[in-house]
């Protein structure tokens, strides 16, 4: 089980300089081989959230690039050393690779702290143990698929009995597109079920942190992959994204990502009418009711909304407080966020990094700033501060009203918006009073309530007393804006398959007996 919000404390980490980080050797994972792109020197910076730095760079794939990967992984899909491959050889393919970043986790995590800005303490403790349980977990489905043997009763005036039955047949080739803020744990999270389904992959990482994908291609590599098999290209959005979008090889597209990017991919999808399975964006409330325990619910709600520096698809960004608490909630996670320390990734008291990109931290500066014009409050934090890097301080802001630009839009930064919840409120219509629909928690010491709540709470996950926490055996994915589709666990099954029903007549006469 994965948890956000019961990461290991920061003072049990040992207090490490910046190691010097083995980086990838930029090249693409296309055919089973490491290769240059077609367009030399098409290359995209690599820089260090933590210092606005460049440390590196990876190539800028173009559309021909693309076309090489999705053909490699056709060419696989269909080859009769694919085809035959038994699901348990391909789920000791997924354990050879689990081993692998075992091997290396070290090395990983603190490549994922360079290039993302995230505490190496939570990239060591969550995002490789995610990767390496994720291996595991679907390295074992791998042996489990299963059809139906269905009894048919047509209505044919004739001496014959039928039956039929399904099987789980894999889309085809599959293209992974993955976020900038769990990097490798989301590579894996599109290329385990795929493999393990039978499926070829193409993964593309986000053009600002693909520095664990290259490395991860060449673990891939090591642990003996079929050619073609898993390809990684990266690039832009516009054009190699796109190019994996559009590619009329490909069968399904696996992402995760924003709203807007995930209606383009969706309308692109239609014209071939590619599967999709869509993770998408967030502004899940944390629900505080009259009697909820405080000592958990106030460190609960801080930690919903400020770890990983408010990136998180699920961050618990709108807090809805009932009356008789709301001042002391209000006054305990404002104080939280006071105290937290920004900081690099590989400093030991750190407590939240920076944000990925100048970008982000000024889109995020910005819908606060709006948000103060309009007459919301800050009650901690609340403008840019002054030092190198892409930090945004947690921020916690007050008397924020529904129509509201912070409440309104997803931040996707350190971003908390808290509003009262007085007696006669609709509790389950403020709950639910946005376009999004992907996490939500309640706390209370009230489990009837609770259930009762989280029945009406429009949103593919509920936690009760707890935030962020992920299995993957739990169903995972997001209702109106927040995607289409769901993974982990059995529902990843039908993501990645697609069942084919086999009907037979069995002759009576024939086979009398």
């Amino acid at each position: 089980m994965t948890t956000i919000d019961q990461a290991p404390p920061l003072t049990d980490i040992a207090s490490p300089p910046t190691p010097q980080v083995r980086l990838p050797q930029g090249r693409l994972l296309l055919n089973g081989t490491l290769v240059e792109p077609l367009e030399a020197g098409a290359t995209i910076p690599v820089i260090d959230p933590a210092t606005g730095r460049q440390i590196a760079t990876i190539p800028a794939c173009s559309a021909a690039d693309v076309d090489r990967a999705v053909a490699a992984a056709h060419r696989c899909f269909e080859s009769r050393e694919w085809q035959s491959m038994r699901p348990i050889d391909r789920g000791r393919l997924l354990e050879r690779l689990a081993l692998l970043v075992e091997e290396h986790a070290d090395e990983l995590a603190a490549l994922e702290s360079l290039d993302s800005g995230k505490l190496l303490a939570v990239t060591r403790a969550i995002d490789l143990q995610f990767t390496i349980d994720g291996l595991r977990y679907f390295a074992g489905w791998a042996s489990k698929i299963a059809g139906q043997s269905i009894a048919l009763n047509p209505l044919v005036p004739e001496d014959a009995t039928y039956r039929a039955y399904t099987e789980r047949r894999p889309v085809g080739v599959v293209a992974g597109i993955t976020p900038w803020n769990f990097p490798i744990g989301q590579a894996i999270q599109k290329l385990a079920p795929a493999i393990a389904f039978g499926c070829t992959v193409v993964l593309k990482p986000s053009e600002e942190t693909s520095l664990t994908t290259l490395r991860l291609g060449e673990l891939i590599i090591e642990a003996g992959f079929p050619a073609g098999a898993v390809n990684i290209v990266t690039g832009y959005g516009q054009e190699a994204g796109a190019a994996l979008v559009d590619h009329p090889l490909v069968r399904k597209i696996a992402f995760t990502g924003s709203t807007a990017t995930g209606q383009r991919i969706m309308a692109a999808a239609a014209q071939t009418m590619k599967r999709v399975t869509l993770e998408l964006g967030g502004k899940s409330p944390t629900i505080i009711l009259a009697d909820a325990d405080l000592e958990r619910a106030i460190p609960g709600a801080a930690m919903a909304i400020f770890a990983n520096s408010g990136q998180i698809c699920t961050a618990g960004s709108r807090l809805l407080v009932e009356a008789p608490l709301y001042d002391q909630v209000l006054e305990g996670v404002a104080q939280i966020a006071r105290d937290l320390k920004l900081g690099s990734a590989f400093d030991a008291a750190t407590q939240v990094g920076p944000l990925i990109s100048k970008r982000q931290r000024d889109r995020v500066g910005g819908i606060v700033t709006a948000g103060l014009a309009e007459g919301a409050i800050a009650m901690a934090g609340g403008k840019v501060v002054d030092r190198e890097g892409w930090f945004y301080p947690p921020t916690v802001l007050a008397g924020v009203a529904r129509q509201m630009t912070p409440m309104r839009e997803e931040i996707f930064g350190p971003v908390l918006c808290a509003a009262r919840v007085d007696e006669g409120d609709d509790l389950v219509k403020l709950a639910n009073d946005t376009p999004f629909g992907l996490g939500a928690s309640i706390w209370t010491r009230n489990l009837d309530r609770a259930h009762l709540l989280a029945d009406r709470i429009d949103a593919g996950t509920v936690w009760l007393n707890t935030h962020n926490v992920l299995d993957l055996a739990m169903p995972f994915g997001g209702n109106k804006l927040s995607g289409i589709g769901r993974e982990f666990g059995y529902e990843a099954m039908n993501a990645f398959t697609e069942p084919k029903a086999i009907c037979l007549r069995l002759d009576h006469a024939a086979g009398r007996i």
